[in-house]
């Protein structure tokens, strides 16, 4: 929920900032919804993408990705304008600065967000093989 937030916000950003990005109708339920979609194609397709430009990505030192960060927001904006909701992208260009902005945005925003699964940067990690503690971890 907090990563969907994120995008959420860095989507926002983008639309204030962007010319070529615009909403019809309500705002933020569009917004909200250009998030999810986003975020499903983020974590669906855009793995297949970059596999599949992985030589472009390698000859381009990683500046390729900025294009199929562009290539997942027009695909994202066209699925939402099937869907009925009025998240439109203006090209290619607007599409390329935006996923621009939203990487920026969504990475200061992801430097506040802890993940649950790994322990908080900074504290000590458990050797490798233990699994739980030890015997001489136990104070009495």
């Amino acid at each position: 929920m907090i990563r969907w937030l994120i995008t959420f916000a860095s989507l926002e950003v983008a639309l204030a900032v962007l010319p070529g990005i615009r909403v019809e109708g309500n705002a933020w339920i569009a917004v909200a919804v250009m998030a999810a979609i986003l975020s499903l194609v983020n974590a669906f397709i855009k793995p297949i993408l970059t596999l599949l430009s992985c030589g472009c990505i390698v000859v381009t030192l990683g500046f390729f990705l900025l294009v199929v960060n562009a290539l997942t927001i027009l695909l994202s904006a066209a699925i939402a304008n099937s869907l009925g909701i009025g998240f439109h992208v203006n090209g290619f260009w607007p599409a390329f600065w935006a996923g621009i902005v939203v990487s920026i945005v969504s990475f200061f925003l992801n430097q506040f967000v802890t993940d649950e699964r790994r322990p908080p940067r900074g504290s000590p990690r458990p050797p490798r093989g233990s699994v739980g503690p030890r015997d001489d971890d136990i104070v009495m």
